[in-house]
């Protein structure tokens, strides 16, 4: 009876795992080889918007989005790993740092190292000590 017991749980299990993957996936594709675009905004450079994919005869789109603050040459789908800003060159008033590839997201093309600058701060940040208005006169 134990036996018998056993074998019944263990068909149970086997067939539970058989069901997990013979679902087919939510849009009811069966094409693995998808090819995705760009995210295109909705209007303007950022925002809400779309990107479409192929693969075979298929297309479909997706909804995606651009944060308004990402105006990156490389694109929103290149995902870096950027390292600490360097020191301000004299010569151009910029600093430098370089991001190396983390993830390209939705088959993206994406160079291994990139290089962003931006200005020098003009500002000369000083640590005060002093604090005022909360001690007593």
């Amino acid at each position: 009876l134990l036996l018998l017991l056993a074998l019944i749980l263990l068909a149970a299990t086997a067939e539970a795992g058989k069901n997990k993957k013979e679902k087919v996936k939510k849009d009811g594709s069966k094409c693995e080889d998808w090819r995705w675009g760009p995210c295109v905004p909705n209007s303007k450079d950022c925002g809400l918007g779309y990107r479409e994919g192929t693969c075979k005869d298929e297309s479909k789109k997706l909804k995606c989005k651009i944060p308004c603050n990402w105006k990156k040459k490389f694109g929103a789908d290149c995902k870096y790993k950027f390292e600490s800003w360097g020191g301000c060159s004299a010569q151009t008033g910029l600093k430098t740092r370089s991001g190396i590839l983390k993830k390209a997201l939705y088959n993206a093309q994406c160079e291994e190292i990139v290089y962003v600058t931006k200005p020098c701060s003009s500002k000369i940040k000083s640590k005060s000590k002093a604090k005022k208005g909360k001690g007593k006169d």
